[in-house]
């Protein structure tokens, strides 16, 4: 997989080993598909770190480690670290700073005789430009996602429930190809719907409700995420205008996004269609990430973000407005970045849908 661009990344900065924990850097690195998983990469060999739940697939799905199982009695991942450590006479380690808990830090402090580097976003960085098989899986994972809202659509009508709604969409996306595990989607109504991360429950969809749906799915651990918002029934005029603005800052968002643009930017430029109306103050500081093996990456579109985005990556545009007691409206996309602008893997129409 991807053990010769981190093993670069150690020799540039004179590191003997990278232990690496957080599940989709382990994927990413390795290949491999399951949990309880480490990594110890060094220039003489890859330890695989699990217990024996996962030892049997990974030996099939990563022949060129060597499977060490760390869970005996009385015994901690730090001890196999140690271990290893002493056996290949590393000098230090880098670990994942941003991930590894204060109680394994210190267990690898006491355990680990060698000098401990914290790193924080290094293999983070290297994910953020995408292999043509990456970039794949993605559009297929939207094609799924775009199918599966088209064959909910028919039931989304009053009575049923937001769960009920929910559930019924991660079995379509299983249903049209996806990986057996959707993330949790976020499917709300009404009043909800300014709820930017709102949970579905028993509430039922009412006629004249905001049907908001921020959903995704994997192919191959490889991520979607997109947003719509319908009304059931007739829109109202308030609707229809906040609605328009929406569009508006998706599409003027999405439409200077480009390779060497910062998430600062494509930010700013999702304000100006609601610089000059009552809704300025309504919207999110941040209005899209890049995505992968992990739902939110980086670069952020957001006003602090000043990373150039390089071409190859895949990330999100979706601004929205959200106004306490009333609703929000939220229109997202998946968009691949080229040279000179980008790859919309969303074909899902932005129009106001009443339902």
């Amino acid at each position: 997989m991807n053990e010769k661009k981190l093993l670069t990344y150690m020799k540039e900065h004179s590191i003997d080993a990278f232990y690496v924990a957080k599940k989709e850097n382990v994927r990413f690195i390795s290949g491999y598909t399951g949990d309880d998983s480490s990594l110890l990469i060094t220039e003489n060999g890859y330890f695989f770190l699990t217990d024996p739940r996962y030892t049997e697939q990974a030996g099939l799905e990563c022949p060129e480690y060597v499977i060490k199982n760390w869970r005996t009695p009385g015994k901690t991942k730090g001890d196999m670290v140690g271990t290893l450590v002493t056996e290949k006479k590393l000098s230090n380690v880098a670990f994942e700073s941003d991930f590894l808990s204060y109680a394994d830090f210190l267990t690898f402090q006491e355990k680990v005789p060698t000098t401990l580097v914290p790193c924080s976003g290094v293999i983070e960085e290297m994910r953020q430009v995408k292999t043509e098989e990456e970039i794949q899986y993605m559009r297929d994972a939207c094609e799924i996602s775009c199918r599966a809202l088209e064959r909910l659509m028919p039931l989304i009508k009053p009575g049923i429930t937001e769960k009920e709604l929910a559930a019924t969409l991660s079995l379509y996306m299983v249903q049209e190809g996806a990986d057996t595990m959707p993330y949790g989607n976020i499917l709300i109504s009404g009043a909800k719907t300014s709820l930017l991360h709102g949970i579905p429950s028993e509430k039922a969809i009412k006629y004249g409700d905001l049907v908001l749906m921020d959903f995704g799915c994997q192919v191959n651990g490889y991520m979607s995420d997109m947003t719509r918002t319908f009304v059931v029934g007739k829109a109202t005029e308030k609707q229809k205008e906040v609605y328009a603005l929406c569009k508006q800052m998706t599409e003027e968002s999405t439409e200077i996004t480009k390779a060497g643009i910062t998430g600062k930017e494509i930010y700013l430029k999702s304000l100006e269609a609601i610089q000059d109306t009552p809704y300025m103050g309504y919207q999110y500081n941040n209005i899209g990430h890049g995505i992968g093996l992990f739902v939110h990456e980086g670069p952020f579109d957001s006003i602090t973000d000043t990373t150039p985005i390089p071409a190859g990556n895949v990330r999100t545009i979706e601004p929205g407005i959200y106004i306490p007691q009333w609703g929000g409206i939220r229109i997202e996309d998946q968009l691949l970045v080229t040279e000179d602008g980008y790859e919309n893997m969303v074909r899902f129409t932005h129009d106001l849908i009443e339902l």
